[in-house]
């Protein structure tokens, strides 16, 4: 019998509140106990409507406009629901430190005229907003992180060219992380300053790659986000051409790392034109794409296979987000020692025994991933491992789930992309979706392994790998009552200095029995090494 449940809501009238803050609060109200479900988000029509439609909100409160807040609770009872609003306040307004002082403007013109020395601003509006509030930013001579989303292609077209003309950055829309002058913008890493730039059109591609050319040593001088269609046939690559050159006349930058997934032959070829008219050496990640087909006889290329041995050319191609920083290392270190991923004897005797304790029927892996990129690039180390990755977000329309919420064969499932968040929290922010479905593939009599990420960062939930423990304890504790065993893979995506801490992140995961590995292209590898018993060469 389903437990009864408690709705209610609230709106705070013209309390506009960013995206990153909405997430935040969301997290916070749901950690309550008693709390089913919070999502706090801006009363937009579609919002409403989805509120609605998820049975957040029974009827749309009369008078409510897009600068609304609306903040909705499913509780286990009408006084545990009432005590989460009447603490809604409390996330409301960060807390007080001593002397530290904290200036709020109600617009970008205020703000521009108390800091007219600053040359970028980061926006964060409903995409309906926030292409006027770019235009202006543009025009009064400022770069652009633009965290939000919804513009059209057409605007974001526009405002490319407006800021191309006039020498500036317009990072989005939808640009998730960057790192400018050493400040993280976004779902960044602490990462320390030195001579490797980043041009990434993807999030956690760009977190993964700074986070180990920290782990690995050395630093970035700066990280420009792109947004996610920037490389698209219809955007043309304009930023990612404007960002390279950028970084290529930058004294502090000494070596170029580009990372996106594959763009169309048209679109790479007018990148790595750009990359030839350089003198800097650049390593270009199209994520699993062969170089050599958009490339001219002009441009020195070398597979992956052959990496490590070519030392000529100023330009490099890795297929994988792990080769690419150990080729951007060997420029920066010349032919001398690289860094040591892992040994086998590391993490063959783990996997050996978990091998060992998988049913011959458990056969197929579900990998869970937060970070979008991250899952495209397990499907891409996994098929020559696996054969076919069902996901909701495929490198094969064909291999497209028929309904995101059920897996098929080997599925790789991207949480994080807009079917899930719709209304809540990012999963980086909040594990409860994917602790749910982590609990459901376990009981799945057919999953053999579970591979997921855990992502740090200033926005990242405090503890994620914490978030993620009782729901893979829980797994095993399924496992085990029909017979059973699974086998957990992880990564975790971070440094040392991120609030989180990444070896203590990790740790947590080895407790609970998690195989963690360095790399996510190496956990993808292992996990499918796993899958397959051991039969596949790695």
């Amino acid at each position: 019998m389903r437990r009864k449940v408690v709705v209610i809501s609230t709106v705070k009238k013209n309390f506009y509140q960013d995206s990153l803050k909405l997430m935040q609060i969301s997290q916070k109200l749901s950690a309550l106990p008693g709390i089913k479900e919070a999502s706090a988000i801006m009363a937009t029509e579609a919002n409403l409507r989805m509120l609605k439609d998820t049975g957040l909100i029974k009827v749309i409160p009369d008078s409510v406009n897009a600068n609304d807040l609306i903040v909705a609770i499913e509780a286990e009872s009408e006084n545990v629901a009432k005590d989460a609003i009447e603490r809604l306040d409390s996330f409301l307004v960060p807390p007080q430190v001593d002397v530290t002082a904290k200036a709020e403007y109600k617009n970008f013109d205020s703000a521009n005229s108390a800091l007219p020395q600053a040359n970028l601003v980061v926006i964060s509006l409903p995409g309906q907003y926030a292409k006027l509030e770019v235009a202006k930013a543009i025009e009064r001579g400022l770069h652009t992180f633009l965290f939000s989303d919804n513009l059209t292609i057409e605007e974001e077209i526009e405002l490319k060219e407006r800021a191309k003309e006039r020498g500036l950055l317009m990072m989005g829309p939808g640009c998730g992380t960057a790192i400018i002058n050493g400040t993280g913008l976004g779902f960044a890493n602490v990462v320390r300053r030195g001579p490797i730039g980043v041009v990434a059109a993807a999030g956690t591609g760009m977190q993964e790659v700074t986070s180990l050319i920290h782990n690995w040593g050395s630093g970035i001088s700066h990280a420009i986000g792109l947004g996610g269609r920037d490389l698209s046939e219809n955007v043309g690559g304009i930023m990612a051409m404007e960002a390279l050159k950028m970084l290529l006349g930058d004294e502090g930058t000494e070596v170029i790392l580009l990372v996106s997934k594959p763009p169309s032959k048209k679109i790479a070829k007018k990148v790595l034109d750009v990359v030839r008219e350089g003198e800097k050496p650049v390593v270009v990640c199209f994520l699993g794409k062969e170089l050599s087909k958009v490339s001219n006889s002009s441009i020195p290329v070398v597979s992956p296979s052959s990496l490590l041995r070519t030392g000529r050319s100023n330009i490099r191609y890795s297929s994988d987000l792990e080769e690419a920083v150990l080729e951007a290392l060997k420029f920066i270190n010349g032919n001398g020692k690289q860094p040591q991923i892992l040994s086998i004897k590391s993490w063959v005797k783990q996997a050996e025994k978990l091998v060992k304790s998988l049913d011959s029927k458990r056969r197929y892996l579900r990998g869970l991933f937060s970070g979008g990129t991250l899952c495209y690039e397990a499907q891409q180390i996994l098929t020559p491992i696996l054969g076919k990755i069902y996901s909701n977000a495929p490198l094969d329309k064909e291999m497209k789930l028929e309904d995101s919420n059920r897996s098929k064969r080997h599925t790789c499932v991207d949480l994080g992309e807009e079917e899930f968040t719709v209304g809540r929290p990012h999963p980086m922010i909040d594990a409860t979706l994917r602790s749910e479905r982590l609990i459901k593939e376990a009981s799945d009599p057919s999953t053999a392994v579970i591979l997921f990420d855990v992502v740090l960062g200033y926005v990242a939930s405090p503890d994620p790998a914490g978030d993620l423990i009782p729901a893979i304890k829980e797994a095993k504790k399924i496992a085990k009552g029909k017979g059973r065993s699974l086998a957990f893979v992880a990564h975790v995506c971070g440094t040392e200095d991120d609030p989180q801490n990444l070896k203590s992140q990790e740790e947590k995961l080895k407790k609970a029995g998690v195989l963690v590995l360095p790399t996510n292209a190496l956990a993808s590898r292992i996990a499918g090494w796993i899958t397959t018993r051991g039969k596949k060469v790695l």
